[in-house]
């Protein structure tokens, strides 16, 4: 059997859509009138990758390491626990090649938010942001997300050892 040079790990978070809330994908605020409820600013994105970053190494998951429980967690950003995950990643010996994620959302419309997504991560998880993919998706007016209840994002990455 191969050495553990690369390894790929998926996530996936789902998130219901509140009012009174700001609604931050990728690290970016995006205009809506609704947002997304959880214990962080619920950036479904972020956990999304995030999770995937901790399967691949092997490591607990979101939960787990950021308790929904913890009062430090509280309106926490996303994007700075996604580094935190990252910083645990590098210090494992591992890099990231590549990032595909979808967001799928009845509405809004993300496709014009998407390079500025792909900005925040990049700096976020120090790669250029051509290793990173992120799609839009509907569900076509079907489950909750596409009843606009809700939105989900998933993510699949592949580490290497450096």
């Amino acid at each position: 059997m191969a050495a553990n040079i690369f390894r790929v790990g998926t996530g996936y978070d789902i998130h219901r859509l509140e009012s009174g809330r700001d609604l931050i994908i990728g690290g970016v605020k995006i205009p809506f009138e609704k947002g997304l409820l959880g214990h962080s600013d619920a950036d479904v994105l972020a956990h999304a990758i995030t999770d995937a970053l901790l399967g691949a190494a092997g490591l607990p998951d979101i939960g787990t390491l950021f308790p929904d429980t913890d009062a430090k967690y509280k309106n926490a950003d996303s994007i700075e626990l996604l580094k935190n995950v990252y910083s645990k990643i590098k210090k494992l010996g591992y890099a990231i090649n590549n990032i595909d994620t979808n967001i799928i959302a009845q509405a809004p419309k993300m496709m014009q938010h998407i390079t500025q997504m792909k900005s925040v991560l990049s700096n976020a998880l120090e790669i250029d942001s051509e290793y990173i993919s992120i799609k839009a998706k509907t569900k076509e007016h079907l489950d909750a997300v596409g009843e606009e209840k809700a939105i989900e994002a998933q993510a699949i990455v592949l580490i290497y050892k450096t």
